[in-house]
């Protein structure tokens, strides 16, 4: 069973001023599509190909880099399509709320802690709101394409929400501003999908 590339929940510009419809399109089209090429190709002819991306990636420090880094970009990518929205920002409510001023006193405390991961990760990586059975939420990077649910990561938990600071999410636009990339972000989350996330993984 071959992963597919999943669909755009909206058109490439969808996102403007905020995120450009040609970083959208290149960054779906060119570089998720080949992840998610490449990861087929690494697990072909393998008792991996009836995985799920979850198993695979919850054992990559058995497997090779190919399926580390490919499954990483094709799981990371998918993710983070469907936590952005053009109807986002704001902040969220209800049990999600509840649990990032547990953890971090308020959203605006949670943003700063969300910001700097992202801003401080050197080279490529990600940044991830995380949540562990039982509800408690954390703030983590990981470098390239590795993510929460691999082994070895500082971060643990389920990845709910994540940016992508690859140069390829915001050079376009922001070139090296990777701040001010960081802060637009915020304007198109879809903080409904991140709930559900939360609520399915708590």
């Amino acid at each position: 069973m071959a992963f597919k590339l999943p669909d755009l929940p909206y058109a490439f510009d969808a996102l403007e001023p905020h995120i450009d419809a040609r970083t959208m399109e290149i960054h779906h089209d060119k570089h998720h599509a080949g992840y998610t090429s490449k990861l087929n190709a690494a697990i072909e002819g393998t008792d991996l190909e009836n995985a799920s991306i979850e198993d695979i990636l919850g054992k990559v420090d058995k497997l090779s880099s190919a399926v580390r880094n490919n499954g990483g970009g094709f799981y990371n990518h998918a993710l983070f399509w469907e936590i952005l929205s053009p109807d986002g920002g704001g902040s969220p409510s209800g049990e999600l709320a509840s649990a990032i001023d547990d953890a971090f006193g308020s959203f605006d405390k949670f943003k700063e802690a969300f910001s700097k991961a992202a801003a401080t990760r050197f080279g490529s990586g990600w940044a991830w709101l995380c949540v562990e059975e039982g509800g408690k939420v954390s703030v983590c990077s990981t470098p390239n394409q590795d993510n929460p649910l691999m082994p070895g990561t500082e971060c643990s938990g389920t990845p709910i929400l994540g940016i992508d600071v690859w140069e390829h999410a915001y050079y376009l636009n922001y070139q090296n501003r990777r701040p001010d990339y960081i802060e637009a972000f915020f304007n198109v989350i879809n903080w409904d999908k991140v709930a559900e996330n939360y609520a399915e993984n708590k």
